[in-house]
């Protein structure tokens, strides 16, 4: 399970995904300054550590790389929610904490996204069995 991505590791795979495609150091340096003053070896530097973690991939380019995404922002998500989730001494009881604090329309996503796998839902309580149980 990966760790959660730090303050800035985070800012710069932002872009990194937004974008979907191979970017340059210089290319993330210049969007981040319009958030905040960052030099350019720290940009270099943290793409670095994040192909280290297997974050990202690097093709040599010249003298400089070009980094693209090892996976999309949607699988890390859902990795930090399955590392929590599979945390707990009562999967259960946190999986209905978690729906308590969802908001109407993260509910309604939850259900699409059921919908989607072929599980069950509120309003088609036997699709899944109707479906194979898949």
């Amino acid at each position: 399970m990966p760790r959660p991505l730090g303050e800035l590791e985070d800012a710069v795979m932002t872009r990194v995904w937004k974008w979907n495609r191979p970017v340059t150091v210089r290319e993330v340096l210049e969007d981040l300054r319009q958030e905040r003053s960052i030099a350019y070896t720290t940009v270099m530097t943290v793409l670095d550590n994040l192909h280290q973690k297997g974050w990202v991939r690097r093709e040599a380019e010249g003298r400089a790389y070009r980094y693209e995404a090892v996976s999309t922002r949607a699988a890390y998500a859902a990795a930090l929610m399955n590392d929590a989730w599979s945390q707990s001494d009562n999967p259960a009881a946190a999986l209905v904490a978690f729906f308590g604090m969802m908001s109407e329309e993260q509910r309604q996503a939850l259900q699409d996204a059921v919908r989607i796998v072929g599980g069950p839902t509120e309003e088609n309580p036997d699709s899944a069995s109707r479906d194979g149980g898949r």
